[in-house]
């Protein structure tokens, strides 16, 4: 039997590719503070004692938290 050995495709088109979730969060920290970002995404993890560390664990495990997360940098990063 062959193994599928597919390699990582590229992706040209996805402005994300590349950008570690860690390095999103701590430039959206650092252009806004906490406590704006907790205003502009309504978690729990911004506001309730946030630190990188936990939100970094919650948006893991939570695809609609990361996808807000990811589509305010994009905004932000246009500006």
């Amino acid at each position: 039997m062959e193994k599928n050995n597919k390699q990582p495709q590229e992706q040209p088109n996805n402005p994300l590719h590349g950008i570690k979730l860690a390095e999103i969060l701590q430039y959206l920290v650092s252009e806004y503070g906490w406590e704006e970002l907790g205003d502009r995404i309504k978690i729990n993890c911004f506001k309730s004692n946030p630190t990188i560390k936990s939100s970094l664990k919650f948006l893991r495990q939570t695809p609609w938290a990361r996808t807000k997360v990811e589509n305010l940098y994009l905004r932000t990063i246009q500006k």
